[in-house]
């Protein structure tokens, strides 16, 4: 591909052509160059074509971070088909109804899972084809690597499926271009060059990790260097080893690797700018953070359905902790009320979203498309402020506010009290049924290693800084806290104990 055709496998084409013996891809020992990469992922388009693949048909991938990952990401694109990226840890039911949804093609999954993929496929009558490295290398290298087919901007390259918290999980469709204009936004936030080295300890198959992550790496030229799955030690060596400058986390990671005991043995001094999002960042963990390791943490905003950066704080201008910044340029965010009229700086409503990095709709389901963006503003679910600069803030999803006695209570605001204790490593504030109240403030701790508070203690430490109807009457100590595949807490899966 000579020519940048403003597709997503454009990107590596670029950057093979500009740097080919350059490093795109690290896991451990094995190193994958760009131009290693553009060969495979062509090979790979001409194993799919062999196997039916056409041009817009879906192809599931369900590949924990590896680079073969990225082979197959490209691959499938430079086919003109449809990547549909699941999580490997879904089980046969979650599988099947992915593949049945999207109407797959083709199934491509890890060795060793266990079996969920292949009776997933087997439920929904996909075809099915197992990636094992060494076996699999053997298989492409019988295949002629092909030119890529020809695909527009306006294409869906991506289906990515929600983590279906309110029902079953609905495919957001992404365009080529709203990766490419998601990707140049990505590239100019975090300053990225050919000399950067990206940390890959989020999940490829989710937004973030793929958008930010592995595409902004693509599209200079810079490498990124994965982890199979994220641990605080694991991250803390890989970043000494291969001299991380950009960090790509969620808040669970920063929590982790700013606690770690072994923190100060490991020489970090290579980070230049960290980005967090996936859910709010803690301020007492941001500003511990930027201390400890000395660098920059951007916080950001948004969503699958924004492809997924829509609003986030900048190196170059001044950035106020517990605020998610300005939305990227042309991207517009409002705070609307239940009408969808904007509402005045400093209050709450929920934030919409419109711009170029708004889905396409939801794949073959209009009716949801409809409810979510509503002349051309995607309504996130989200609850947020702006203030008198610009910035934004999100205070809670609509879902998770506490209404206790008609009186609203946001989550966040007391879980940011709750982390000012320095016994406390993690909280998650939610609502529980009252029969006289409506609903009580209710709060499940994880304390830090060694950590020795009691739930009494802790009531009295957020009753002295927030208003009495914030502060949680139960609170319950546990060891940890139900996450889904990125770290992000999960809150419908929390169950109060007995007495608590």
């Amino acid at each position: 591909m000579s020519v940048d055709d403003g597709t997503v496998p454009a990107l590596l084409a670029r950057s093979a052509g500009a740097h080919p013996d350059r490093s795109a891809l690290r896991l451990g020992a094995e190193t994958l160059t760009y131009g290693g990469l553009d060969d495979l992922a062509g090979r790979a388009a001409a194993l799919l074509h062999a196997r039916g693949v056409g041009p817009g048909d879906r192809v599931a991938l369900m590949l924990p971070n590896s680079t073969l990952f990225a082979v197959l990401y490209y691959g499938i694109l430079r086919a003109g088909a449809i990547v549909v990226p699941l999580n490997p840890l879904l089980r046969a039911g979650e599988v099947r109804h992915c593949l049945a949804d999207a109407e797959a093609a083709l199934m491509l999954s890890w060795h060793g899972d266990g079996g969920e993929a292949a009776e997933g496929a087997r439920l929904a009558g996909t075809p099915h084809l197992v990636v094992e490295p060494a076996g699999f290398s053997t298989l492409l290298a019988e295949h002629a690597r092909v030119e890529p087919v020809s695909r527009t901007p306006e294409d869906t390259a991506v289906v990515l499926y929600t983590s279906g918290t309110t029902g079953a999980p609905k495919g957001a469709e992404l365009t080529h271009r709203n990766i490419r204009r998601n990707v140049d936004e990505g590239v100019r936030v975090l300053e990225l060059g050919p000399s950067d080295v990206v940390f890959g300890g989020l999940p490829l198959f989710h937004s973030f990790g793929q958008v930010m992550g592995l595409n902004c790496a693509v599209a200079v030229g810079a490498c990124l260097t994965l982890m199979a799955r994220f641990d605080p030690a694991g991250a803390l060596a890989l970043v000494a080893r291969d001299r991380v400058t950009v960090f790509l986390g969620v808040p669970t990671m920063y929590g982790l690797l700013l606690r770690h005991p072994d923190r100060a043995l490991h020489d970090v001094s290579s980070l230049r700018v960290c980005l967090c999002g996936g859910s709010p960042l803690p301020v007492a963990v941001l500003t511990g953070f930027e201390s400890a390791f000395g660098c920059a943490v951007l916080e950001g905003y948004g969503l699958s359905e924004s492809s997924p950066l829509a609003c986030v704080n900048r190196i170059d201008r001044p950035r106020s902790p517990g605020t998610i910044g300005i939305p990227v340029p042309g991207v517009e965010m409002r705070v609307v009320d239940r009408d969808g009229k904007e509402v005045p700086d400093g209050e709450v409503g929920e934030l919409v979203i419109r711009g170029h990095n708004v889905m396409k709709g939801y794949w073959r389901r209009p009716e949801a498309t409809a409810e979510t963006v509503r002349d051309g503003w995607l309504h996130t679910g989200d609850l947020g402020t702006r203030d008198a600069s610009g910035d934004f803030r999100v205070v809670d999803r609509v879902k998770d506010v506490v209404i206790r006695g008609g009186f609203n209570v946001y989550p966040r605001e007391v879980e940011e009290v709750l982390h000012l204790h320095p016994c406390v490593a993690e909280a998650a504030v939610l609502g529980v049924p009252h029969p006289v109240h409506g609903q009580e403030v209710a709060a499940a701790v994880v304390l830090r290693p060694g950590g020795r508070v009691s739930p009494a203690e802790l009531r009295a430490h957020v009753r002295e800084r927030l208003a009495p109807y914030k502060y949680p009457r139960r609170i319950w100590l546990t060891d940890a806290l139900p996450k889904g595949p990125t770290g992000k807490v999960l809150k419908r899966e929390i169950v109060p104990p007995e007495g608590a």
